[in-house]
C-alpha cells in the first residue's frame, strides 16, 4: 500500500513540473500575442490544470483503493493465523493438562506402594524380631539339654561327636576296601575277556597277505634278440643303465626275460619302469637311457601319490594335507622286517578301527591315528631322530589333530601314552607286526646291511655323487664328480671305502669298491 501511495505522489509531482516547464519556457523573440491569444492561452492553460488535476484526484482515488484492499488481505491473513495460534495454543493446553493428570495419578500409586512397602517392611521387622526371640530360646533350651546329655554320658558334645566319626569312617573305610576288591577283580576279569575279544575279533576281522618282498624283479621281453639290444655293443648300454640307475641287470638264459636286482625298492621300481619303456620304444642307448630313467621317476612319484590317496578311500578318511598323503604313498615301496610300510599302515589301521568299534569310540580318529603312526620312516633317512618323533612333528607341521600327533609320537613308548587312541595304536601295530607271515628277520637284516654300505661309501668323502650296492651287496659302485675328483683322489676314495668297511661290517667272503670318473663332451650338429 505505501509503495502503491509513493507512485501516486510522484505522478503527481511529475504532471506539476511539465506545467512549470512549460510556463517557464521564454520563446526566442516570439512576435507580441494579441488578446485573443492570450486569452486561448489561458484557457488552454486551465483547461491542462483541470485536466491534471482530476487525473491526479482519480490516481489518487485508486491509490487510496489499492491501499484499503491490500490492508484488508494483510488484517484477513493475519486473523487467520491468529486464529492458528489459538487454537494450536489449545491443543496445547490440553495435551499439557492431560499429563499433569496422568502425573498425578502416578504419584498417587506411588504414594500408595510406598505406604505398602512400609507397612511390609514393619510387619517383616516384627517377625524378625519374634523369629530371634524364638531362636534364643530354642537355643537355650538346646544347651540345657547337652549339659543334662553330658552329665549323663560322661562325655561333652565334641568329644561324642568325634568318637562317633572316627566309628563312622573306621566301618565305612573297611566297607569301601571290600567292596573296591570286588569291584577291581570283576572289572579286571572283565576287561581281559573284553580285550581278548576285542583283540580276537579285530585279527579275525583282517585278511592279510603274507610278505612277499623280493630283492629281484623280473621283466618279460618280446623276444631273446631284445637281450642283445639290452646289452649294446660291447656292453655299453647295461653299463650305462646299472650306472644310471643303480640297480644290477641280470641276463641269463631264462627265455624271453630279464632280471633286475636291487635292496631298494624305490630305486628298483624305476629301474624295471626306465627298462620297460626302453623296450616298448626300442631305441636303446646310453642318453635314451638317462631320458627314460628321469621320466621313470616322475612317474613312481606319481604312483606314490596315487597309492597315498588309494589308501585313504580304503579307509575312508579324508581331509588330509597333499604332503602327508605324498610321503604316506612313499611308503609303498618301503619294507619295515620284509613287510611292506604302507600295507602295514593299512592292515593297523583296519584293526584299529575295528577295535575302536567295539569301544564304541570314534573309529576315523583311531584309524587316522595308526594310518599316521609311521609316517616318519618316509623321512628317516633324510632327518635325524627317531622315526615316531620324526612322524610326529610332521603330523604337528601339517595341521593334524593334537591327539594324532600324540598317537604317532607315543607307539614306541618314547612319550608316556595319555590317550586310548595311543593305545589302540600300540596294540594294533603290535598286532600287524607279530601275526604270522608279517615279516622276515632275515631280509630286514640284509637291506640293512646293503644300506649300510652305501653309506660308508657316501659319508665323509667329498666329490661323490652316486652311491650303488650291487651284486647282492659284493659291490660297492661310487660314481665321483669328474671336476672335483683326479683319478689319484679316486684311488685314495676307493681305498678309504674298502678299510672302512672291514673295520665296521661282517661279512663272508669279498666286497668290491669301484669308483667310476666318468667325463663326456656333448655337442650338437645342426
Amino acid at each position: 500500500m505505501v509503495s502503491v501511495l509513493l507512485g501516486a505522489a510522484l505522478l503527481v509531482t511529475l504532471v506539476a513540473l511539465v506545467l512549470l516547464l512549460r510556463r517557464s519556457v521564454v520563446p526566442p523573440a516570439p512576435p507580441a500575442p494579441t488578446e485573443d491569444e492570450l486569452g486561448a492561452v489561458r484557457r488552454e492553460a486551465d483547461e491542462i490544470r483541470a485536466q491534471a488535476k482530476a487525473d491526479a484526484q482519480e490516481i489518487l482515488h485508486k491509490a487510496e483503493a489499492q491501499a484499503h484492499s491490500a490492508a484488508d488481505t494483510v488484517r484477513a491473513e493475519l486473523e487467520g493465523e491468529a486464529r492458528s495460534l489459538k487454537e494450536d495454543l489449545r491443543t496445547l493446553r490440553e495435551d499439557l493438562e492431560r499429563r499433569e493428570a496422568r502425573l498425578a495419578e502416578r504419584e498417587r500409586r506411588l504414594d500408595d506402594e510406598v505406604r505398602r512397602l512400609e507397612e511390609r517392611g514393619r510387619r517383616l521387622a516384627e517377625t524378625k524380631r519374634a523369629l530371634e526371640a524364638r531362636k534364643a530360646e530354642l537355643d537355650r533350651l538346646d544347651e540345657d539339654r547337652r549339659r543334662v546329655l553330658e552329665q549323663a554320658a560322661g562325655l561333652t558334645a565334641d568329644q561324642a561327636k568325634h568318637e562317633l566319626v572316627a566309628m563312622i569312617e573306621n566301618q565305612a573305610k573297611r566297607e569301601a576296601a571290600l567292596i573296591t576288591r570286588e569291584i577291581e577283580g570283576a572289572a579286571r576279569a572283565e576287561g581281559d575277556k573284553r580285550a581278548r575279544k576285542i583283540v580276537t575279533l579285530a585279527i579275525q576281522r583282517v585278511a592279510s597277505e603274507q610278505t612277499a618282498e623280493s630283492v629281484v624283479s623280473v621283466l618279460h621281453l618280446p623276444g631273446d634278440e631284445m637281450k642283445g639290444r639290452i646289452i649294446g655293443r660291447e656292453g655299453r648300454n647295461i653299463r650305462a643303465f646299472e650306472t644310471t640307475t643303480g640297480v644290477n641287470l641280470i641276463i641269463d638264459d631264462t627265455p624271453e626275460a630279464v632280471l633286475l636286482s636291487c635292496f631298494d625298492p624305490v630305486r628298483r621300481e624305476v629301474g624295471r619302469l626306465t627298462l620297460e619303456k626302453l623296450v616298448l620304444d626300442g631305441r636303446i642307448h646310453p642318453q635314451r637311457i638317462e631320458e627314460i630313467y628321469e621320466r621313470s621317476k616322475a612317474d613312481v612319484e606319481r604312483l606314490c601319490v596315487r597309492a597315498g590317496e588309494d589308501a585313504l578311500v580304503e579307509l575312508g578318511i579324508t581331509d588330509m594335507h597333499p604332503e602327508l598323503i605324498t610321503l604316506l604313498g612313499q611308503l609303498r615301496y618301503r619294507t619295515s622286517y620284509g613287510q611292506n610300510v604302507l600295507k602295514h599302515l593299512i592292515e593297523s589301521a583296519h584293526i584299529a578301527g575295528i577295535m575302536a568299534a567295539e569301544l564304541r569310540l570314534p573309529v576315523e580318529l583311531a584309524k587316522r591315528c595308526t594310518l599316521l603312526h609311521d609316517i616318519g620312516k618316509a623321512l628317516t633317512h633324510e632327518v635325524e631322530g627317531s622315526h615316531a618323533l620324526i612322524g610326529a612333528e610332521i603330523a604337528r607341521r601339517y595341521g593334524e589333530h593334537e591327539d594324532v600327533v600324540h598317537a604317532i609320537e607315543a607307539h614306541h613308548n618314547e612319550v608316556e601314552v595319555r590317550t586310548v587312541e595311543a593305545v589302540l595304536t600300540q596294540a594294533a601295530d603290535a598286532i600287524s607286526g607279530s601275526r604270522p607271515g608279517a615279516r622276515r628277520e632275515s631280509l630286514e637284516a640284509y637291506v640293512k646291511r646293503l644300506e649300510r654300505l652305501e653309506e660308508i661309501a657316501r659319508d665323509r668323502h667329498e666329490g661323490v655323487d652316486k652311491v650303488f650296492a650291487m651284486q647282492a651287496g659284493r659291490e660297492i659302485r661310487v660314481m665321483v664328480k669328474p671336476d672335483a675328483v683326479d683319478d689319484i683322489q679316486a684311488q685314495v676314495i676307493a681305498r678309504d671305502i674298502a678299510k672302512q668297511v672291514e673295520d665296521e661290517l661282517t661279512y663272508p667272503g669279498q666286497i668290491r669298491v669301484t669308483v667310476v670318473r666318468e667325463s663326456r663332451a656333448t655337442e650338437f650338429a645342426r
